[in-house]
């Protein structure tokens, strides 16, 4: 005997999922960013001899910063920049030190938000002279870390999940089972996902400036970080999410609305055709919100990449919340408006075109964010992303079983409504409700459900005996209400009518719910209904958790980025390193003296790199490039593991922008301190330091 379950066990399923999806997002961690530090400037635990007069920093692309973006905090923990970073050309960032800053380890603090309006944050030391104790902790300076963290990833998630239940089980009422928009469970669905929507829209914008900020939950409602974030291309997006959903709120009532109640077939096909053109272009504008606020907005291909985001987003909608609206149409739809095999058929072909679609626009995004085959093993991106398409594969292979079941039920041959009644009772029940059923089948004329042919065989026993008693009650009932009807006293005959009607509308109401429990038994113990509800709650289930990978995936560092970090981190490393057999040496620094024309890069080039003699080029040049001339430069070497120099090395001008050594000595293999002065005045000048590994 096959067994339905009942909305105790559902209910406990869908708690269990929610517990592994709590335990997934917490477990997740602070999630990277997509810009990364490629470079600074003091090094990361470099020791100069001298105090820099400014420290900066590099990113693998634009970032945003503010007066707190960059600190440098000394020993005991007070800050020592003047707090105002400036844009040295490129994405290199820098910020003015205070002069004459004692010996001692310091701490440099960056918090700076990337193009794709996620937020960057870390922290590193270099030392002055020598290193020292510090009281200043370089770790747990990631934004994402507390509670504001927490409650905006909490919030992302809520909001894909809004946007997936509402756009999804709206297309599901238009494209799979118009009727459905009469019935109130999947009413509620689809209502539930704007006001999830908009409610994670809401506390996003208000939590924006903390979460890019300082992280306090007191500036959570702080008007002028407010004011801040509108100014933004996140808090564009989300202002621009709020006005969508007002048009949304709209669609959801004429839906709800005007639409159930058309009854003319010209009338009904004229409002879908007009709503499937409006609920497209707010549900695509909805998902644009996300894409151009995102990784989708910045980095390869942007211009490709929005429009395929919007496809990704329309077509998960589609698929994971459409297949929200069936299971509660499966499991909560009132038995005299069941979803019906032709509506199921629909929406499995909706869901495979969404599948093709997922496909195709997922490649490209993968090969997007990755850019190369050892990113899926290699970065945290390619490792979550792998996941999502472990549970892709498994959701697509349960939704293959559902549309099995859904072949079955669209071939089952339903008989008269009837007949099948009086069959289904028959097999199913006692002898009592045969009987009742022999009676009223000429009253019942509602169609129960299709495929089901068989009750008694696959019915819940406790549905059985409650239908029974129904029967039973309605039954003794009736027989009471005859009695009363047929055989009235003739002195009380006034009196006794409303009495009369009230039995009768008692009847009428037991009778009703006699046929809705019948109903509600026999559309259960159909066991191609009961197979596609089951393998439903479990495609539900999947989805639930490949949503959450989803939105912890939308928080991590594309694969792409974080290996260009990597490998630029390691060019650097093997510029360093460079011997002779390998060519020359080069070391880029950019400099800002502060005064007039005190941007620039200066670029030391030497050749072979080795112990020996070498021949040494140094080149200046503005941010934007072009070379230009300065009234010094001179440059020493130091081996401090050795004791060795400063080597003083002063170059003989060659051309504009360019001056030459030959015949630098360099005496012992070593990790060698580059000391580069520029002097762009009579009174400015800066030293930029780098270290090398020559010979």
């Amino acid at each position: 005997m096959t067994p339905t379950i009942a909305p105790r066990r559902v209910r406990i399923l869908v708690l269990l999922l929610l517990a592994a999806v709590c335990a997934l997002l917490a477990g997740a961690g602070p999630a990277s960013a997509h810009a990364a530090v490629t470079g600074s400037d003091p090094g990361q635990g470099a020791v100069v001899d001298q105090a820099p007069a400014r420290i900066s920093l590099t990113f693998s692309e634009q970032v945003a910063v503010s007066d707190d973006s960059l600190r440098v905090l000394d020993p005991e923990g007070k800050r020592v920049d003047t707090g105002e970073p400036s844009d040295v050309g490129g994405t290199t960032y820098a910020v003015r030190l205070h002069s004459g800053l004692p010996d001692g380890t310091y701490t440099v603090a960056y918090q700076v938000v990337s193009a794709d309006s996620h937020p960057v944050a870390g922290a590193y030391t270099f030392s002055i002279g020598a290193p020292s104790k510090t009281s200043v902790s370089v770790s747990g300076q990631t934004t994402d870390d507390g509670v504001v963290g927490w409650l905006y990833g909490f919030g992302r998630y809520v909001s894909y999940a809004g946007f997936l239940v509402m756009a999804g089980g709206a297309a599901f009422v238009l494209a799979c089972w118009p009727r459905g928009s009469g019935v109130r469970p999947v009413q509620r669905y689809v209502v539930s996902g704007w006001v999830a929507l908009t409610a994670a829209t809401l506390a996003l914008l208000l939590l924006r400036g903390s979460f890019t900020g300082s992280g306090k939950v007191a500036d959570v409602f702080d008007l002028s970080l407010l004011g801040q974030v509108l100014q933004t291309k996140t808090g564009a997006a989300l202002v621009s999410r709020l006005l969508l959903l007002a048009a949304a709120a709209l669609f959801i009532a004429v839906l709800f609305g005007a639409y159930d109640k058309r009854e003319d077939p010209q009338e009904r096909r004229d409002l879908t055709f007009g709503l499937s053109i409006g609920g497209a272009v707010v549900a695509a504008g909805l998902a644009a919100s996300w894409a151009m606020s995102e990784h989708a907005s910045v980095g390869l291909q942007a211009g490709i990449s929005m429009p395929v985001d919007v496809l990704h987003l329309l077509a998960a909608a589609a698929w994971l919340g459409g297949l929200g609206a069936l299971l509660v149409a499966l499991y909560r739809a009132p038995a005299g408006t069941p979803v019906d095999a032709r509506a199921v058929h629909r929406f499995s072909r909706l869901a495979f075109g969404s599948v093709l679609a997922l496909i195709a626009t997922g490649t490209y995004q993968s090969w997007r964010q990755l850019g190369s085959w050892t990113a899926f093993t290699g970065t945290r991106y390619g490792q979550l992303l792998l996941a999502k398409i472990a549970l892709v594969v498994v959701l697509v292979g349960v939704a293959w079983i559902s549309r099995r079941w859904t072949g079955r039920l669209a071939q089952a041959v339903p008989t008269s409504p009837e007949t099948r009644e009086r069959e289904t009772v028959r097999v199913g029940a006692g002898p009592e409700v045969s009987a009742a059923a022999d009676g009223s089948a000429g009253r019942n004329k509602e169609p129960v459900t299709e495929g089901a042919s068989v009750a008694g065989e696959h019915a819940d026993s406790a549905g059985a005996s409650d239908t029974a008693a129904a029967s039973e009650s309605a039954d003794a009932t009736d027989s009471r209400a005859g009695d009363t009807v047929g055989a009235p006293d003739s002195g009380d005959a006034g009196g006794s009518a409303p009495a009369d009607a009230e039995r009768a509308a008692q009847l009428a109401r037991q009778r009703a719910a006699r046929d809705t429990a019948r109903e509600k038994k026999i559309r259960d113990a159909d066991p191609n209904r009961f197979g596609l509800r089951r393998s439903v709650l479990a495609e539900a289930g999947v989805a639930v958790v490949l949503l959450a990978v989803t939105t912890v995936l939308t928080q991590t560092e594309p694969g792409r980025t974080e290996e260009e970090a990597k490998a630029a981190t390691q060019s650097s490393a093997a510029a360093s390193a460079e011997d002779g057999s390998a060519g020359a040496l080069t070391l880029n620094m950019p400099f800002d003296t502060g005064g007039e024309d005190g941007k620039g890069v200066v670029t030391i080039d030497l050749d072979p790199a080795r112990v020996g003699d070498n021949e040494m080029h140094v080149y200046v040049e503005r941010p934007n490039g072009r070379a230009f001339d300065i009234p010094e430069v001179k440059v020493d070497f130091t081996l401090k593991a050795k004791d060795i120099g400063p080597l003083p090395v002063v170059p003989d001008h060659i051309a504009t922008g360019h001056w030459s050594a030959n015949g630098v000595q360099i005496p012992m293999a070593g990790d060698w301190q580059v000391d580069v002065t520029v002097r762009t005045s009579d009174i400015d000048e800066v030293t930029v330091t780098k270290n090398a590994q020559i010979g």
